[in-house]
């Protein structure tokens, strides 16, 4: 198949990922590192996944400015005019405004897919034919896309959407958005089956999401819109720094797909996860007959089950006596907590910060 010259990419790679400390840091967030021993980094496979539908001079990846030479080292394909520096975080209604202003610069009728950077998919042939299919179904028309997977557990992570009319084969019109359920409601979801997991991942026009944007964000838009001159021209860095610190800090999700009347989704199973947290990453990783995750280590484990263990290379881990344990060690820091408590690691994170300083985080 011909690969469509309007059709864009917009990777989203600013994140700290807290939640994986302390292997995640501030200084090498997790879309750099290589979890599963595969030789390329949670960015660099989403980078490698894309580049099969979309013309790489058509993928952009938005992230921090701290973490500027670090993609162009892990992505050397990529132009310094494909990686969108952030001067400050701001969650990703902003980073997509941004990015769909300077798409609409270089491609006025440009179809766009945004997708994290931390994403794990195991079935890839069948997810790109969905990200091509939903590319077509936005292609010109004023519709907003996100990709729904279908769940095979209560999860209580994830955000879950309800599915309303069908709108052509496998699209649905979205009845509503709810944020992570508790358990029982999660169940509940399962069960009916009209609710799919949100994935995070979302394509449309570049004039439907800038509309959209206008409408339901105009704090947002009156910051970035009035730029569009700059866009694409050596005033654009200039512009940004000076505006996007003032934006407002609101997810894509909250500012305009909760809110737009506009809103479809394409249902899937993929093999998909959302590698977010350390529980995430014990559910696709290989278990000994005692459930039992050891990466990347050695680790000898006794009357033990239910654990994760994650420390350097060549590190031997000998462990009496636990259950449903995490067990990191990266660096200066390590962590030993309940691994059904990773909640608490932003907590943990933040308390080492003002405790102990920058170094640990």
């Amino acid at each position: 198949m011909a690969i469509n010259k309007d059709n864009f990419c917009v990777i989203m790679g600013g994140g700290i990922g807290s939640r994986f400390w302390p292997f995640s840091r501030k200084t090498l967030p997790k879309q750099f590192l290589d979890f599963f021993g595969t030789g390329r980094s949670l960015l660099q496979q989403t980078f490698d996944r894309f580049k099969k539908i979309i013309p790489t001079e058509n993928i952009f990846v938005v992230t921090n400015a701290l973490y500027a030479d670090l993609v162009q080292q892990q992505l050397p394909e990529l132009k310094a005019e494909q990686i969108l520096l952030e001067p400050a975080r701001r969650n990703t209604a902003p980073c997509i405004a941004w990015a769909s202003y300077h798409i609409r610069a270089i491609n006025p009728n440009a179809n766009i897919v945004v997708a994290p950077s931390d994403h794990l998919i195991l079935k890839e042939s069948e997810f790109l034919t969905a990200i091509e299919k939903g590319l077509d179904f936005v292609a010109g028309e004023n519709k907003l896309l996100t990709l729904g997977i279908k769940p095979n557990r209560p999860e209580t992570g994830y955000g879950y959407i309800q599915i309303a009319e069908a709108a052509g084969e496998n699209f649905y019109k979205v009845k509503t958005f709810t944020e992570k359920p508790e358990l029982e409601l999660a169940k509940v979801f399962v069960e009916s089956g009209e609710f799919y997991w949100n994935s995070g991942l979302f394509m449309w026009n570049v004039n439907s999401i800038i509309k959209a944007g206008e409408d339901l964000l105009p704090e947002l838009a009156s910051k970035l819109e009035p730029g569009k001159d700059v866009y694409g021209t050596p005033e654009e860095k200039k512009f940004i720094d000076e505006n996007f610190p003032a934006c407002p800090n609101v997810s894509i999700d909250f500012g305009i797909m909760e809110k737009a009347d506009n809103v479809y989704v394409s249902l899937g199973d993929f093999g998909w996860s959302d590698l977010g947290t350390w529980g995430s990453l014990y559910d696709l990783s290989p278990k000994d007959e005692h459930r039992n995750v050891t990466l990347k280590c050695n680790s000898l484990l006794y009357n033990s089950q239910d654990n994760i263990i994650a420390l350097p290379e060549n590190k031997l881990a000998v462990v009496e006596g636990l259950e449903g344990y995490l067990i990191a060690e990266s660096d200066n820091v390590l962590l030993i907590c309940k691994k059904d408590e990773e909640h608490a690691i932003r907590k943990y994170v933040n308390d080492a910060q003002i405790k102990m300083g920058e170094d640990y985080i």
